[in-house]
């Protein structure tokens, strides 16, 4: 006899096309009923609360009361909460945000009782690669979704092990019908009949046991009390099955006895049978690129900062770094980074980072200042302080401000001596700004901002000082114009259109064009790119640049303007009437001593309904592109063999090889490779007759949630046909990417670990004796140059330095995004207590030998992620 497992539930989309005040109204409801349902119905089983805690704390904003009941339910196994904080995207969303989902949804669980160990992601648009690897590192062996996955991928069953490259495997059941089957179940026999019959028609055939699921749930859902006579029907006209109300965890108990369930590896990302909406990723540039850049900041400089000041003496701020991460998770459910819902709600997401990226820059500037307000220093002059968040000594150009009343000064280091540097630029400052105290007594003299620019050499994982000190030299620099830049590596010359030619010295290769722009129009939706049929693409090659060519001993610059004619909208695109325009800044930053150029792009958009990419010939014939996931790369083939066939299969949406990078993707062969590392657009799609092009999306321009029958989409809407006119993306939008070429394959030369060191960047303090926050002086010392841990071989890519959430130790995590075993060693400025290999939940797994009381050395695989705890 056949087993229908009938599992309650209510999907909680926090906000789509409805706000989340508008959802948490409805939450209020029916929470309420939930409860009352599990607390007087003992026949009632179970309940499954979408596997996100979020759900809770918006519910204990309104009903703090009950938070005993919730506990009561919760241990007695009636309501099963998380374990994710939020229903987590797992294509635009960095690896560290994945993990600090479960770390955080699991504390909260740990309040109240258990959680559900099943990393349930019903509704994500496609499942990264390396999620078996995660969810492992949580002590999580299960998994559900619905998206992506087809018979190609290996099995046409439901159930089979999922496995990540460095060996994590997790037992998956499959939706193939998603978790909404069992939504309002009428009590009408043949209506019934008729809905149940199409969905055992799919789940028998895909089913690998007796056991099948009915999720009896929907988005926002009321909980469906008339269920039990739903069951007493769903018996008589199904005298062959057993129904019964059950959990997701029941099912796997049953899984588990399978022992011939076939194991898969890699991405999901086919839209065969539902949508994943592969063009998705550069929906609301302006959401998805304040993503990328809080992302970077918050793990590659805040955490690392606090951890370098912890080991000062400093407090460690979890509770304000908490709030951080749960405000832009809030942003990470996969409705909310898609970018595929109303204006309203676009709004809201826009305002949590905003207050996330204060919260942030404000937290770095205070840690910034307490390290540097508290030297142990003779030397009572103003401080400029470089902070490397890197395991290793860098050799950098950087530049910083110096606020000061001199007209002019030299900057010298711990030992006296002098250290060269230009000044860039001055203005004047009203102290008011700086501290309105100055004023208030009468003190109206102004100060001098200047920004200046010098190279010198910044400690591993720490930071070197440099003193402030009034002198009688001119200031000046040494930027001059000039027809094209010429460094250790590069030669670079800008075309009359705005393109540039790079000539590698090194390859002694010549890459022609790069920064070709390209317009198309966009008839699609949130959800999905959607092109004119037989459009004439428009491209800037015709356009006449303003350009500005400056150089000085540290670095390049090149200043590239010019508009860009296109149509206003569609219709006028249908015309090929050109009469609007897209206003186009570009600067380039090219340092003389390191091979990569970067790159700001500056856009105003006056037009709608298209899309803009921006173009980077490689010179390379490509079978596929390496990009980055979460923790590790993932090899793309640049044309997908479905295409040949999705009309004929019926897929739901045709399979373009558009895809989602983190923060690289590169193009190589044996010789040499070009990548492009972003902290801003995370789209890409290889190009050209040959496929030797990297195309980076911009951005997209549309006007509705969801559309009917696009072009390579057909069919229903996706969403709601609701007008969405802000994501038009009319107005300004600023872009930061850069490009690197290389000796070497893309995982021969490690391009993971320049995007990191790309988007790492020096920070700077410059302190002063004055500043309208006062502080009191803390009782800690702190040295003028410091370095708390170094690499002893450049190995793998640090992920994040932090402090553990329950424990006195620091989490020092790293991965490796290449295809080689590798090993990861770090020296420890000190003596280690002791190290521990942990696992992501940081729960130490194996105490690790340490050499000379200071070393930590492991071996790693391709694509895995090693977490340390170390004292």
């Amino acid at each position: 006899m056949k087993k229908v497992h009938i599992v309650p539930h209510m999907h909680w989309d926090r906000e789509w096309y409805f706000s989340t005040e508008e959802s948490r109204i409805l939450l209020v409801n029916n929470m309420e009923e939930i409860l009352d349902m599990l607390e007087n119905h003992p026949e009632y089983p179970y309940y499954v609360l979408d596997g996100q805690t979020a759900v809770l704390e918006d519910y204990f904003a309104v009903k703090p009361e009950n938070k005993e009941r919730i506990k009561k339910l919760v241990q007695e196994g009636k309501l099963i909460i998380g374990p994710w904080y939020t229903q987590t995207d797992e294509m635009v969303v960095g690896g560290e945000s994945i993990v600090r989902n479960l770390l955080y949804g699991i504390k909260d669980c740990e309040e109240f009782g258990d959680y559900m160990k099943i990393g349930y992601l019903p509704d994500s648009f496609g499942q990264s690669s390396q999620i078996p690897q995660i969810l492992r590192g949580f002590d999580i062996k299960y998994s559900i979704f619905w998206r992506g996955a087809s018979e190609r991928h290996g099995t046409d069953k439901t159930e089979f092990y999922w496995e990540s490259d460095e060996g994590s495997k997790v037992l998956v059941q499959l939706f193939p019908l998603g978790y909404a089957i069992g939504k309002y179940l009428p009590e009408d026999e043949q209506k019934l009949q008729e809905r149940i019959n199409k969905y055992f028609a799919v789940l028998d055939k895909g089913a690998t046991t007796e056991h099948i699921i009915l999720p009896n749930g929907h988005d926002q859902m009321p909980i469906q009390k008339n269920i039990f006579t739903i069951i007493e029907k769903l018996r008589r006209l199904y005298p062959d099955r057993e129904f019964f109300l059950s959990k997701y965890e029941n099912v796997f108990a049953e899984l588990e006895k399978n022992s011939d369930l076939p194991t898969l590896k890699g991405e999901f990302l086919d839209g065969k049978y539902m949508r994943v909406h592969r063009s998705i990723y550069s929906t609301r540039m302006d959401i998805k690129s304040a993503n990328t850049r809080i992302e970077n900041k918050l793990t590659n400089i805040l955490e690392p900062l606090a951890s370098l000041a912890y080991s000062l003496g400093f407090e460690y701020h979890h509770g304000l770094i908490e709030l951080i991460w749960k405000e832009i998770m809030k942003n990470h459910a996969h409705d909310s980074i898609g970018c595929c819902c109303s204006d309203k709600v676009h709004q809201e997401i826009c305002s949590r980072f905003f207050i996330a990226e204060e919260k942030i820059d404000q937290l770095i500037q205070f840690y910034k200042r307490k390290i540097v307000d508290s030297m142990d220093t003779d030397w009572n002059f103003d401080r400029l302080t470089a902070f490397n968040l890197l395991p290793y000594d860098r050799d950098e150009v950087i530049t910083a401000s110096v606020i000061t009343k001199y007209k002019s000064f030299k900057l010298i280091n711990e030992d006296a001596k002098e250290i060269e540097f230009e000044v860039l630029n001055s203005e004047i400052m009203d102290p008011g700004l700086i501290d309105r105290q100055i004023v208030h007594y009468g003190n109206y003299e102004p100060f001098i901002k200047y920004t200046v620019q010098l190279r010198d050499r910044i400690p591993s994982l720490g930071y070197k000082t440099y003193f402030v000190v009034e002198d009688n030299k001119e200031l000046s620099n040494s930027f001059r114009a000039q027809d094209r830049i010429c460094t250790d590596f590069y030669e670079i010359s800008v075309n009359p259109n705005g393109t540039i030619n790079i000539y590698d010295k090194h390859l002694n290769k010549t890459f022609h064009n790069v920064l070709l722009l390209e317009n198309g129009g966009d008839d699609g939706d949130e959800y999905d790119y959607s092109p004119l049929p037989n459009e004439e693409l428009i491209y800037s090659d015709h356009v006449d640049a303003a350009i500005n060519i400056t150089q000085n001993q540290f670095a390049g610059k090149i200043d590239i303007q010019y508009r860009l004619a296109v149509p206003e909208n569609l219709e006028k695109r249908k015309e090929k009437n050109a009469d609007s325009f897209v206003d186009i800044h570009i600067e380039l930053t090219i340092p003389n001593h390191k091979p990569i150029i970067e790159v700001k792009f500056e856009i105003d958009n006056h037009a709608r309904d298209h899309r803009l990419r921006v173009l980077i010939p490689t010179g390379i014939a490509s079978l596929f592109s390496i990009s980055d996931n979460q923790f590790g790369f993932i090899k793309r083939a640049v044309y997908d063999q479905a295409m040949d066939v999705w009309e004929k299969e019926n897929w739901d949406e045709r399979p373009d090889p558009i895809y989602p990078m983190l923060s690289f993707v590169g193009l190589s062969n044996e010789e040499y490779g070009m990548s492009v590392l972003t902290n801003s657009p995370r789209e890409y799609e290889i190009v050209g007759k040959n496929y030797d092009t990297i195309a980076i999306t911009l951005f997209r321009s549309v006007g509705l949630l969801g559309k009917e029958e696009l072009l390579r989409r057909p069919g229903r809407p996706s969403g709601i046909k609701l007008p969405t006119p802000d994501s038009q993306m009319i107005g300004k939008l600023t872009l930061d990417f850069a490009i690197t070429t290389h000796q070497g394959s893309a995982l021969e030369v490690n391009v993971g670990r320049m995007a990191k060191e790309y988007l790492t960047p020096i920070h700077v303090y410059n302190k002063i004796p004055y500043d309208a926050m006062k502080l009191n002086k803390a009782d800690i010392k702190t040295p003028v140059k410091f370095s708390l841990l170094k690499e002893s071989s450049p190995e793998v890519v640090l992920s994040t330095l932090k402090k553990a959430e329950k424990d006195d130790q620091l989490v020092l995590r790293f991965y490796n995004p290449t295809d080689k075993p590798k090993t990861a060693s770090f020296e420890i400025n000190g003596i280690l207590k002791e190290a521990y290999k942990a696992n992501l939940n940081e729960k130490p797994l194996e105490l690790l030998e340490v050499a000379d009381s200071r070393k930590i050395e492991t071996k790693i695989k391709p694509n895995q992620v090693i977490t340390v705890l170390f004292k």
